[in-house]
């Protein structure tokens, strides 16, 4: 028989585990030597066909995964169902507070509000509303705690309240650690049972996440990725997600890294080279011998870092280091086997020497990487970390004249922030272990940062403690400054709390230009902090060694210091890579992972919250923290048309989510703070923006507030500003959208290359249809910004390539003209676009409608994902 009648007719096969027979898609069986040829990602996703589909679904979407083998690329399009979702705090709430207000409007339209409820699994962490407001203290990880229930109260009592209204949610309490280290820890299965038609099945463990760093799961073989908070609620109620059939680079790695190199210089090298690449909407998948040479620890670190080189996975296949992780992190040894005897039955399981059909290759010299830092202001931007001081004299900055410094000796570009922080480089013990051995030879030798350093140690998980602790290392951190602070995002999602008070002075006299030192994945402009556009990313280690230097400038081809007659250099303190075996080896016990997780999971100060035990939510006026959002409404209709639009910003390249809808603290002498000021709060004490994401009334007030965001139509405008074209005059962003919205007039945006890059966060598209924007048109789109445009109903439209916001040279009178109608449009369908100069001219623009599937055509022509929902769940 025919591979594709096979495929058509077949049900499943059975395998045969400790004694019991599971059923399971024989991949082997049904492809054969053609299973090799397919990388392991579409294998999956071929698993995923066959065990959720029938008849013509199936077979179509079958014939399209074997087509693909052809030519490497694909326009057809698949249904991938995952078996759970994971979320945080701060992309939970607004999704969570869209289900509270979809309720009200089932009951408001004399429905069932309790009909509306997950049909799969969420895990919610909470942690990404952790501050950094104490550090360099041994109470610092309490006290910082202790301020994140104060402040977060209401929201998190929201949460407690979603989680007892909506069956199979489950929230993860303050201090169980960073929500990607959790999931490799704790939630992943690699290899999971289910029932299914009266049946026990042993499947892959797939997932979708709402943050872009869900890949860092790819690390173990598990196959999910990030969406944002709109897509997630379609695939929560049942609604799998669609997705063309993803272009797959192949990432061939030879050799083994040099006793220096670590996972972070991996993982900045392949975001270098990748992004160069681009493949933005793509699948990765590293091959190769190299591989096999990496520990799980290491494959999970450089996928973690996929959102940062434009990919949508970051695929390692499982093998015998995935088996010793899971060992290691305390998972059964009948689990283990499990995940081994399942993969190598269907060939799921990793071989060094196979090379499966890819859309493109590249390969990298493991042996030819070495201690790399990437930045100042971008992730893909790598220099070796002895360049980082020629990176910094290349900027324009000249310390101003003053008599004197607010702090004595402070360097022109003083190291303001050093964080051990993210789930990008505190998962994997070893980093964290060298960091520590570094500090401990620092302490030997007298060596601790200037004062003027913010030194934080934020682990992805309790776990972390424990193993530092048995090997001696917490003191050393501690008698250096990285105390731990707390098990959260930290720094790494902006809460880095207030900045050393003589850098504030200091910059603010500009007498300095500080920089951030952070072993997190992203270093925007304003994302670790609002004043601070200038940040490095690094392993942990060089973190300390940054801290110790206190001058971002320093060569470290110099001495640090002087001890004892003897000049000391970073190399004297780099621990061997043996001696980070030997302290792993004395470190880690499988049995700390859970006890230690268990121990978290038991906050009181969470489980004496009052939450509210209704079926919907009970909204107050006054609140600050929840509003119900006026798009969740049956109402809300399509944005489609024809029509003639103002632009309502003109941006450039490289607009992150940071830069749309911020996550980092509110500026006290903002319009928001003004606006929070006037209904009660403190202009001391206001959070970061990322806590009042279940407050629209705050979130589209916050749109665009970024200081380093230039808008081309009012460049010299205030933050979040900007020029109202009918009448000229230049006001706040939200104003400007009020008044076109009351003369019923279209609005749009225009950007560059890489629009919307950075975190999945759905407030940045949220907010834009808040301001009343019907279409966005930009040279490029990052991934997860172009489905959650979509998902809010914004049409993104791509102009032709060499065209971008500023060759455009849209001016002052001129208005868009747009041909968006509903009827005519298909994926990636032409679209007509008219500059209608001032002057009368007419430029003719051919863009292209970026929506991939039919099923975003139809969020389009229904307003978004919440209607879509409202008028299922009606129905």
């Amino acid at each position: 028989m025919h591979k594709l009648e096979k495929l058509t007719h077949y049900t499943h096969g059975y395998l045969t585990f400790k004694g019991h027979d599971y059923a399971i898609i024989e991949l082997p069986k049904l492809l054969g030597e053609t299973l090799h040829k397919l990388p392991y990602v579409l294998r999956l996703l071929l698993e995923n066909i066959m065990r959720n589909t029938t008849g013509e679904e199936r077979k179509r979407s079958a014939q399209a995964l074997l087509r693909w083998l052809e030519n490497g690329t694909s326009s057809d399009e698949i249904a991938f169902q995952p078996g759970r979702i994971l979320m945080h705090d701060t992309t939970s709430t607004p999704a969570l507070v869209d289900i509270a207000a979809m309720r009200d409007a089932i009951r408001e339209a004399g429905g069932d509000p309790e009909v509306l409820k997950p049909h799969l699994p969420v895990d919610v962490s909470v942690d990404h509303s952790l501050a950094v407001e104490v550090f360099a203290s041994s109470s610092a990880s309490e006290d910082n705690l202790q301020h994140e229930m104060r402040r977060n109260r209401e929201r998190y009592r929201f949460l407690l309240w979603a989680s007892n209204a909506l069956e199979g949610v489950t929230i993860h309490p303050p201090g169980t650690g960073i929500m990607h280290t959790l999931n490799l820890e704790q939630l992943a299965t690699v290899v999971t049972t289910q029932e299914r038609g009266g049946e026990c099945w042993m499947v892959p463990d797939t997932m979708i996440g709402t943050d872009s760093h869900t890949p860092m799961v790819n690390g173990i073989g598990v196959l999910g990725w990030g969406v944002g908070g709109l897509e997630a609620e379609t695939v929560m109620f049942g609604v799998p997600t669609m997705l063309r059939i993803p272009d797959v680079v192949g990432v061939k790695l030879t050799g083994t890294l040099a006793p220096q190199a670590q996972a972070t210089d991996l993982a900045l090298i392949v975001t270098q080279r990748l992004r160069a690449l681009n493949v933005t909407g793509k699948f990765v998948e590293f091959f190769g011998p190299g591989v096999s040479t990496l520990t799980a620890g290491d494959r999970a670190v450089v996928a973690n870092m996929a959102p940062e080189y434009g990919a949508t996975t970051g695929f390692f296949a499982v093998d015998e280091q995935t088996l010793r992780y899971l060992d290691q992190t305390g998972r059964s040894k009948e689990a283990v086997a499990r995940v081994k005897h399942y993969c190598k039955a269907t060939g799921l399981w990793f071989e060094a020497d196979e090379q499966p059909t890819y859309t493109q290759c590249i390969e990298i010299d493991l042996s030819g990487i070495g201690v790399q830092v990437a930045g100042p202001t971008r992730p893909q931007d790598v220099h070796d970390y002895t360049d980082v001081g020629e990176v910094l004299s290349q900027l324009e900055f000249t310390p101003s004249a003053a008599p004197h410094r607010a702090v004595s000796n402070l360097p022109r570009h003083p190291v303001a922030i050093a964080a051990i922080t993210s789930c990008t480089n505190t998962s994997d013990p070893r980093l964290i272990i060298t960091a520590g051995l570094l500090a401990r030879k620092a302490r030997r030798y007298g060596l601790t940062p200037p004062a003027w350093v913010k030194t934080s140690l934020a682990p992805g998980s309790p776990a972390a403690a424990t193993y530092l602790k048995r090997a001696g290392l917490m003191e050393d951190l501690a008698a250096i400054g990285f105390d731990i602070v707390g098990y959260g995002c930290t720094t790494c999602i902006g809460n880095s709390g207030p900045l050393p008070p003589g850098i504030r002075q200091a910059q603010e006299a500009g007498n300095c230009r500080a920089v951030a030192m952070l072993s997190g994945n992203r270093n925007f402009p304003g994302r670790v902090h609002p004043d601070l556009d200038l940040g490095f990313i690094m392993s942990p280690a060089l973190v300390v060694g940054f801290a110790l230097a206190g001058n971002a400038e320093h060569d470290f081809k110099k001495p640090l210091a002087e001890y004892e007659g003897r000049s000391i250099y970073l190399r004297d303190l780099w621990p061997a890579r043996e001696d980070v075996d030997a302290a792993l080896a004395e470190a880690l016990n499988a049995a700390d992972f859970a006890k230690d997780f268990k121990q978290a999971s038991r906050n009181t100060r969470w489980e004496a919250l009052d939450a509210p035990k209704t079926a919907t939510f009970p909204w107050e006026e006054a609140s600050n923290t929840l509003r119900r959002p006026p798009f969740a409404s049956v109402s809300e209709g399509s944005q489609l048309g024809h029509y003639t639009a103002y632009p309502l910003l003109i941006v450039g390249d490289d607009v992150t989510t940071d830069h749309i809808s911020p996550a980092s603290a509110i500026p006290a002498d903002s319009r928001v703070a003004d606006y929070l000021v006037e209904r009660g709060e403190r202009r001391d004490d206001l959070n970061v923006f990322a806590s009042r994401r279940g407050n629209w009334e705050v979130m589209v007030r916050a749109a665009f507030h970024n200081k380093t965001l230039k808008n081309y139509l009012a460049p010299d405008a205030p933050v979040a500003h900007t020029r109202h074209l009918p009448s000229g005059d230049v006001m706040p962003l939200f104003e400007a959208a009020r008044r076109y919205r009351e003369a019923d007039e279209s609005v749009v945006i225009v950007a560059g290359e890489r629009y919307g890059m950075g975190s999945s966060r759905d407030w940045a598209a949220k907010g834009q249809r808040l301001l009343g924007v019907r279409a966005v048109l930009a040279a490029s789109f990052e991934r997860i910004h172009r489905s959650n445009l979509i998902g809010m109903g914004i049409l993104p439209l791509s102009l032709p390539a060499g065209v971008s916001s500023t060759t455009l040279n849209i001016e002052p009178g001129d208005q868009i003209d747009i041909q968006a109608q509903a009827e005519t449009l298909t994926p990636r369908t032409r679209i007509t676009v008219n500059i209608l100069r001032a002057e009368g001219e007419i430029e003719s623009l051919m863009t292209i409608a970026q929506v991939d599937t039919q099923a975003e055509i139809v969020l389009l022509k229904e307003g978004g994902v919440i209607p879509s929902l409202l008028k299922k769940t009606l129905a």
